[in-house]
């Protein structure tokens, strides 16, 4: 029997020891360019080519035909996916498994919503990786696995908005201010998968403060955290010295984020995934 584990590129991994482990891409494009978010992208070119560029540009899910080759071969699958609210990857992975168990009666697949995105898409999926390797049953680790997802959660912090505002989510007007003004903005997803505002910080005193205000009153007591970062590992250290500092027992991975996270990111951003309890 072959046992898959797969998630879309916002979790930014790529392999996880003990199993089968494959991500799928999105795209990030403008009405020139594209760049799809495999481990061969040039995550430092994009975003120098995304700072200049002054048109409209987006990210597209990974189709169905995307997530159906990645299904091949396999009989029990689990499946890992950004916020059903933000993107059509959920969607299309759904129409991949109703196809492929058309082909593939006996197969058993289960598509995890985390309703959120980045760090928490890595943190279910290592989850789920570890049950796989603990040779749990599938109906276990559906149980398990969506359990786990209401114990994770996600803050995250932006320097800039231009590629928010490039994408017509924020007011072109609104993210050059913000960004003239120094203005640093803390969000979250919300319990429906979308992203909620939450507080307006200044420099990285006041960012790591927000931070661990946040942490404290989301009830974070010491569990695992997925620190991301785009091209700010200098802060990354320090807030997460600062976690480990207030929380002695928390380990905190930290690593650069990918295609998908950087472009929403940008240069600066912070996302930081945590296990609540």
């Amino acid at each position: 029997m072959c046992t898959k584990l797969i998630a879309d590129s916002s979790c930014d991994i790529f392999a996880i020891d003990g199993v089968d482990f494959a991500s799928v891409p999105l795209t990030i494009a403008t009405d020139q360019r594209s760049f799809v978010d495999d481990k061969s992208l040039d995550v430092v070119q994009m975003l120098s080519y995304m700072a200049g560029y002054e048109g409209r540009s987006y990210t597209t899910c990974p189709n169905v035909d995307a997530w159906h080759q990645a299904y091949r071969g396999a009989d029990e699958i689990y499946v890992v996916c950004l916020s059903s609210n933000i993107s059509g990857t959920y969607a299309a992975a759904a129409s991949a498994a109703e196809l492929y168990k058309e082909e593939h009666p006996d197969a058993k697949i289960h598509i995890f919503d985390t309703l959120s995105a980045g760090p928490s898409v890595r943190l279910a999926a290592e989850k789920i990786a570890g049950y796989i390797s603990e040779g749990k049953s599938f109906a276990e680790i559906c149980d398990l696995g969506e359990a786990y997802l209401k114990s994770i959660h996600i803050f995250f912090c932006l320097k800039s908005f231009h590629n928010f505002a490039q994408n017509g989510r924020v007011n072109k007007t609104v993210a050059k201010l913000g960004s003239m003004l120094g203005i640093r903005i803390m969000a979250t997803a919300s319990d429906q998968g979308t992203i909620t505002i939450l507080d307006k910080c200044r420099g990285d005193k006041g960012c790591i403060k927000s931070f661990l205000e946040k942490l404290a009153q989301s009830g974070y007591a010491g569990g695992k955290v997925c620190l991301a970062h785009c091209q700010n590992p200098d802060f990354a250290q320090i807030l997460a010295e600062e976690i480990q500092k207030n929380y002695p027992g928390a380990t905190v991975a930290i690593y650069e984020t990918g295609g998908l996270c950087s472009y929403y990111a940008e240069a600066g951003g912070i996302l930081l995934g945590f296990e609540k309890g």
